[in-house]
């Protein structure tokens, strides 16, 4: 299967080879637990997940891998009155990058 990088910019400090395995991992999590997703900014992108401690978990612990090689995301899991939210905010240079991470959740097609 070939995946589309386009949201791993040249920024992105994760070998090539990993990119793939790190573009899986996200459509993953997209398909098995987005319910919803607001892009109330250009800058700004709001996934809904499915409440669970292991969504929870899995969120918080690929999002911090994230941040690892692609140091201008910044994530925010806000978990709350029975609901998770994942929030992902990127510098206005990258707003094409956030494009193209929505546009993966888009076609992931997680359960309603």
């Amino acid at each position: 299967m070939t995946h589309d990088l386009g949201w791993a910019p040249s920024a992105c400090t994760l070998p090539t080879a990993e990119q793939p395995l790190r573009v899986a991992e996200f459509d993953a999590l997209f398909a098995d637990a987005v319910r919803g997703l607001t892009r109330p900014e250009p800058t700004r992108l709001r996934l809904e997940l499915a409440f669970s401690p292991g969504n929870a978990a899995r969120a918080a612990e690929l999002t911090a891998r994230e941040s690892g090689c692609c140091s201008f995301f910044t994530f925010t899991l806000t978990i709350g009155g029975g609901s998770l939210a994942l929030e992902v905010r990127v510098p206005p240079e990258h707003a094409g990058v956030l494009q193209a991470l929505q546009a993966r959740a888009d076609s992931a097609g997680g359960p309603a």
